[in-house]
């Protein structure tokens, strides 16, 4: 048996194993044994099939069985024995001519390996990076103001339609009749929208449904039929408006307060501004965290000057989702898949530079925070503690879930490590052009 290296340079190797006959046989011979003593053949008690038959019948598969388990263990053998720290899984080499699967016949596999880069970098104070902070305008605290009025506001009946506001319509054509359809008089298209605005009670409306509503779904929902009914029938509708609905932003009042905040934390107009103004800080102080981290990850990433096998990655990919992804999918997704894989090496490195470790105490807290965020996202806040503990547990029971929560416990540890190393340099900045930072 011989295990030959090629060097191919710093972030590749190519291993080739080459197997003699004598190499395999005793292994092909114990599989073999194997096989026979659990074979059951007719006319045949079992463990005493003749040795001839068995191998005729599994004499291949022992063959391909015993290469296999021989070739791995050397190839682990080699990583080990080299202290070799590799990306992915070694894959075959492009340069792998084929085999001929014969009893005794030589063998040679060669394998492609695309080696760990190595990574070495401090973190000081000397790093610097900017820390922004976003001013809270009048401007921005009268627009949240009119967002958080307009999400508790609601429809109540109205004269005419307005751009803004809804109708409610029969359409009528020939015998068939739909009734009681909200139309909104913003999503109405072309020319059919000049018809509904300023709309009222009574009011008849000659429509092309096919132009007014050019989705189909939204137009078969609408006038309650399958797509297929409406190829065949005439677009022009008669809309008779029942009803306008005008969208009315909730009243500033204690009612509204206790909706938005709870019962009695706001009282007065003023104490209704300070909790706007905490809800832009608060929001604007994220959006600055996650710039920060986002800053933290490129300056690290290019200070590392992480190089890494892309050639093998891209071909290590391909080989390890071919079920689902081609070619190109994979050519498409690969720089997005680079910038990924290369934080993800750097911050490994970082994990064992400040001695971080993950607990379970943290896998829990994240769950829960993820579960809270689930339940907010279906308007369900305040949600009991044991509800939301429950929920956590069931997350932490799917694998997929553990390694993106692992993946967001371990980004948020060593994004924390590193802010408390670097030199942070606040700035404060106006929120448009806090928005025109890549």
């Amino acid at each position: 048996m011989e295990v030959i290296k090629n060097q191919v340079d710093d972030l590749n190797i190519e291993v080739t194993i080459n197997l003699k006959g004598e190499d395999y046989a005793e292994q092909e011979k114990k599989r073999l044994a194997a096989y026979r003593r659990s074979a059951d053949f007719k006319g045949f008690r079992k463990g005493m099939v003749p040795a001839q038959l068995v191998k005729k019948i599994y004499g291949d598969q022992a063959l391909y069985e015993t290469i296999n388990s021989i070739v791995s263990e050397q190839l682990d053998k080699f990583i080990k024995d080299n202290d070799l720290h590799i990306l992915g899984e070694p894959i075959g080499s492009e340069s792998q001519k084929e085999n001929e699967w014969v009893d005794g016949a030589d063998f040679e596999f060669k394998f492609d390996l695309g080696l760990s880069p190595k990574i070495d970098f401090e973190v000081s104070k000397e790093d610097k990076l900017p820390y922004y902070k976003i001013t809270v305008t009048e401007e921005a605290k009268a627009k949240m103001k009119e967002n958080i009025l307009r999400q508790y506001g609601q429809l109540e009946e109205g004269a005419e339609a307005g751009e803004d506001d809804y109708v409610v319509v029969d359409f009528k054509q020939g015998d068939k009749v739909v009734e009681g359809v909200y139309v909104a008089v913003n999503k109405v298209e072309g020319t059919a929208k000049k018809k509904f605005v300023g709309a009222k009670v009574d009011d008849k409306i000659k429509v092309d449904v096919n132009k007014a509503f050019t989705n189909e779904t939204d137009r078969a929902s609408m006038l309650k039929m399958k797509k297929e009914e409406l190829a065949e029938m005439d677009p022009k509708w008669e809309a008779t408006v029942v009803n306008v609905k005008t969208f009315v932003p909730a009243s500033e009042n204690q009612e509204t307060y206790d909706k938005v905040f709870g019962k009695d934390v706001v009282k007065t107009p003023e104490e209704f501004d300070a909790k706007i103004a905490e809800r832009l800080e608060n929001e604007y102080k994220q959006e600055a965290d996650y710039k920060l981290s986002r800053d933290i990850r490129k300056y690290f990433v290019d200070k590392a000057g992480v190089q890494v096998p892309e050639a093998f990655l891209k071909r290590w990919l391909y080989e390890s989702n071919k079920e689902k992804f081609s070619k190109e999918d994979v050519d498409r997704e690969f720089d997005s898949f680079l910038g990924d894989f290369r934080w993800q090496l750097v911050r490994g490195y970082l994990m064992k530079k400040f001695d971080l470790k993950i607990e379970d105490k943290d896998m829990l807290d994240a769950a829960k925070a993820y579960a809270s965020y689930q339940y907010a996202m279906y308007g369900m806040g305040n949600v009991p503690e044991q509800f939301i503990t429950d929920a956590a547990m069931n997350i932490l029971k799917d694998e997929r879930q553990i390694r993106n929560i692992e993946e967001s416990v371990e980004n948020e540890k060593v994004i924390a490590a590193v802010k408390g190393t670097i030199s942070l340099q606040n700035k404060k900045i106006s929120e448009a052009k806090f928005r025109e930072l890549k």
